[in-house]
């Protein structure tokens, strides 16, 4: 049976400036794929390639670190769970062009996720760029998943500040999203 609601999401999708969007599980080969038809797509529209660079950056950054997160999870057996709820969309408002995403987190993650965020949101491009090369600097921990920058990264490449929520799904998870105009 096919769907008889494509197209009435296809035009909610267009009103709400939505170019991309994937809804799953993210494997290194589609976070690969989509980040091509990214470029790609930028590049039909014509975008100054700095532009499509940043987009194409932050789209990457905030897809790897939901799949860490997801990986790291695969022992606590909430892997599934996790997995499964994850969304990243592109569009473009008023703004300008924004990535946003959004994955289930565990409760006892969302604190500290939601203190790093809050502590690169006032930082203006100077203090992201020292933050980015202090941490670059600094040994990483052996249960690290990387230096620590993505987050930061992402926000030396926003145009505005991080935007973020964290709403509790109940005692054991919660859904993080985050956008970021590019």
């Amino acid at each position: 049976m096919v769907y008889s609601g494509l197209m009435s999401l296809q035009s909610h999708l267009r009103q709400q400036g939505i170019l991309i969007s994937f809804s799953g599980k993210f494997s290194q080969i589609i976070i690969e794929e989509l980040g091509e038809a990214v470029k790609k797509y930028l590049e039909t529209e014509e975008h100054p390639k700095t532009d499509i660079f940043n987009v194409f950056s932050v789209f990457i950054e905030q897809t790897q670190n939901i799949k860490n997160y997801c990986e790291s999870k695969i022992a606590a057996g909430s892997y599934d769970t996790i997995a499964n709820s994850c969304i990243v969309i592109i569009g473009k408002d008023e703004n300008g062009h924004y990535v946003s995403s959004g994955n289930i987190i565990e409760n006892k993650d969302a604190k500290k996720l939601a203190t790093r965020i809050e502590n690169l949101i006032p930082l203006d491009k100077t203090s992201l760029k020292k933050l980015y090369k202090e941490k670059i600097k600094q040994e990483l921990p052996p249960d690290s998943l990387g230096a620590g920058v993505g987050l930061i990264d992402i926000a030396r490449k926003a145009r505005k500040p991080l935007e973020y929520t964290v709403n509790m799904i109940d005692e054991q998870f919660s859904f993080f999203t985050l956008k970021v105009i590019v």
